[in-house]
Formats: C-alpha cells, sequence, structure tokens
C-alpha cells in the first residue's frame, strides 16, 4: 500500500484530485458496505499514519501526514450518507446549490415552519417527549429522503431530483440537531 502512496506522489501531487471511492478501492456508488469501507480506511491508516514514518526524512513524514488528512476526510465524507450523497452530486458536476438555489416546494416550506415551531414550542414548554416525538416524525422522514435519495443516485442518475433531495435532508438533519440540544437541555 505505502508503494502506491509513493508512486501517487511521483505523480506531483496529483493524488489530490483522486476520488475517495478509488483511494478505497470502492464501487462510485450511493450504497456501500460500510464494514468494508472501516476496514479499508483502517488498513490505509496502518500505512499512512504519521506515526509510522516518525523517523523517515521530512518530505516522507510531510506526505504521511497529508496522505493520513486526505484519507481521514475521504473516509468521514463516504461514511455519511448525506455528505457521500453530496460528493456524488459533485463528482457527476451537479452542484447541489445550496447558495443560489434556495428554492423548495412550498408543501416543504410549510412542514419545515410547522416542524420549527412545535420544537420551539416544546423547547420552551421543556416537553421532552414531544421532543422526541417530533425527533422519530423527522427521522422518519429523513430515512424516506435517504431511500428515494438512493434509487436517484444510483439507479436511475437522477441528478436534480437528488439535488433536491440533499437540500431538504441538509434542513432536516439541521433541525435533528436542534431537537437533540432542545431535548439535551430539557434533560439537563
Amino acid at each position: 500500500m505505502w508503494r502506491k502512496f509513493q508512486r501517487l506522489k511521483a505523480e506531483g501531487g496529483v493524488w489530490m484530485d483522486r476520488d475517495f471511492f478509488a483511494l478505497f478501492d470502492l464501487p462510485r456508488a450511493y450504497s456501500l458496505d460500510l464494514r468494508e469501507l472501516d476496514a479499508r480506511y483502517r488498513d490505509i491508516q496502518t500505512w499512512v499514519h504519521p506515526d509510522k514514518h516518525a523517523h523517515l526524512p521530512e518530505a516522507d513524514r510531510r506526505a504521511s501526514m497529508q496522505w493520513a488528512t486526505f484519507a481521514n476526510e475521504a473516509y468521514l465524507t463516504l461514511k455519511n450518507p448525506l455528505k457521500r450523497a453530496r460528493y456524488l452530486l459533485q463528482l457527476a458536476s451537479h452542484d447541489v446549490a445550496m447558495e443560489n438555489n434556495t428554492a423548495m416546494s412550498p408543501e416543504f416550506l410549510m412542514e419545515q415552519m410547522e416542524w420549527r415551531e412545535a420544537v420551539a414550542d416544546a423547547r420552551a414548554d421543556g416537553e421532552v417527549g414531544r421532543l422526541e416525538e417530533l425527533q422519530a416524525r423527522i427521522r422518519s422522514e429523513a430515512r424516506n429522503q435517504y431511500v428515494e435519495l438512493e434509487t436517484d443516485l444510483d439507479r436511475t442518475r437522477d441528478y436534480p431530483s437528488a439535488a433536491d433531495k440533499v437540500r431538504k435532508l441538509m434542513f432536516q438533519e439541521k433541525l435533528l440537531h436542534e431537537i437533540d440540544d432542545a431535548i439535551e437541555a430539557a434533560e439537563a
């Protein structure tokens, strides 16, 4: 494995432009075997971890650090379903366009407003049960979106639909984090 990294290093840093799936020798797909990803990540780390190269010249230590950083970034991106979806869209040259495409269906936006109001009310009242109920509903909705996202990315290659789902999931994941914080505050 180290030879692979040394060969890529000799290519003049081109390895930084390599795709994360190729780093782990995994198919470029939304649906991943996470156990396989974990195993390949651990294997790579055994070869590139900076502690293993502390005795080498500075250039090799620096390359090791860069590889470890790159492997960490790749692993964290592929392990997270939302980040993996965004990355696949990026590889397909289809920008999620969060900065300039905030258009969402009125139904989705209304649902988001209702959920946010319900979270604010439950938080203000310290009602953990209501917060957990909302959390379960939103998680269920997000799970459905992730299933549809897999279809969009792996089967139909419907990138505009996948990008729309990613934008929605970003809203939902943020709201789930806010609910987690509200539950934690209410239980403290």
